[in-house]
């Protein structure tokens, strides 16, 4: 009986004689698929952040997705993924849409008032007067932008032209992104549909390419991937919750809105300060002074608390990285790959503590055996 090569599994047809190849053609084939992965790379450049962010979400949902698959084998190929992607919708993409829609009307709200400021002037808050020299700044406030037209010089590039550039360019991003939303959602239904056979691919490609050396790093990327999900995400909008229950509590206007703002800030490290101060700014300027200490100190408390204990043993745990380093992972993917950093970073640098650790001898692994491993070699 024959085997139909578009079903055989990963590694039914390697050849591990390469006598027959010449040490010329070895270099050609090398320098060929080289360039043929250039193009690949070239063509798909547009869609490269969608497919990472599919990676990313299908390697943080995928032990999910086995055990319901265990359970619901006959749904697994059409039923299950479909579900996850519906999950993804709801809690990721639905709360960014709820997010983008009041901040699209409060830009144009905003340049209405910008065009009344310019014809009316602009009353000064009445927290200046609470300030130290109250009456002096008041003034000053009068004389810069309280006349009518004072504000004009301000504002003039953001009314006309300056702000329809912008209303124009957040409309295309907006399109584009979308479109790599889409790619990326479907991205993730194959994934999650074919994952055993996207694991075993992997498998025998690292296996072959980089040795076992190769299987073990790409263990650790993925545990780090798990745990940075789990340290970021998680805990980013449980930290949302916690703080939107208290925008409740202290009387913040659209507070659902802002604790939802608050967990998406709150999947970087330290997100959830930026949010609680800008609320306590608010807060502090419409005159709730009370509110904005309430804010400011359980913001602060919650902070503290998943930043410096939850975090570090959620993500630490899982990438065996000191906090800093996974700090500074996280940080530093943000600065060079944008959001996706937030997971490639401790990521990578998980894979290059491995490496490390194995190269000084601190730990056993393919670059480093044991001794057993080296009197079995060399017998």
């Amino acid at each position: 009986m024959t085997m139909d090569t578009e079903d055989a599994p990963a590694g039914t047809w390697v050849r591990h004689d390469t006598s027959g190849i010449s040490p010329q053609q070895k270099y050609t084939n090398l320098i060929a698929a080289l360039l043929l992965f250039i193009a690949g790379i070239f063509t798909l450049k547009e869609f490269l952040p969608a497919l990472a962010w599919a990676a990313v979400f299908g390697i943080a949902l995928l032990p999910w997705f086995r055990r319901l698959a265990i359970r619901w084998p006959q749904h697994k190929r059409n039923l299950l993924p479909s579900l996850f992607i519906l999950g993804v919708v709801l809690v990721f993409v639905l709360p960014l849409v709820m997010i983008a829609v009041p901040l699209a009307e409060d830009f144009h709200d905003a340049r209405q008032w910008v065009t009344q400021a310019q014809q009316n002037g602009v009353t000064p808050p009445p927290m200046l007067e609470n300030l130290p020299d109250g009456a002096k700044l008041t003034e000053i406030w009068e004389d810069n932008i309280g006349q009518p037209g004072q504000i004009s010089t301000i504002t003039h590039g953001a009314i006309h032209g300056g702000g329809a550039k912008v209303a124009r360019r957040i409309g295309a991003e907006t399109i584009h992104r979308f479109v790599l939303l889409g790619f990326m959602l479907l991205g993730l239904f194959f994934l999650l549909r074919d994952a055993d056979n996207v694991v075993e691919q992997l498998q025998v490609g690292s296996r072959r390419a980089f040795g076992d050396a190769g299987e073990d790093i790409g263990r650790q990327l993925i545990s780090s991937v798990h745990g940075t999900v789990n340290g970021l995400v998680l805990v980013g909008l449980g930290e949302g919750l916690l703080l939107g229950m208290a925008y409740v509590v202290a009387g913040v206007p659209d507070a659902a809105l802002f604790g939802l703002l608050t967990g998406i800030l709150a999947m970087v490290p330290y997100g959830a300060t930026v949010a609680v101060l800008a609320v306590g700014g608010i807060l502090m300027i419409t005159g709730n002074t009370i509110g904005a200490v309430i804010i400011i100190v359980a913001g602060a408390v919650v902070a503290f608390i998943a930043d410096h204990f939850i975090r570090p043993v959620l993500i630490g745990g899982a990438t065996r990285l000191p906090f800093i380093w996974v700090l500074l992972g996280i940080l530093g993917g943000v600065s060079s790959w944008g959001l996706l950093g937030l997971f490639l970073g401790p990521a990578i640098m998980a894979a290059l503590m491995l490496l490390w650790r194995e190269w000084i001898g601190s730990q056993k692994g393919p670059i480093n055996p044991g001794p057993e491993e080296m009197e079995a070699a060399e017998g």
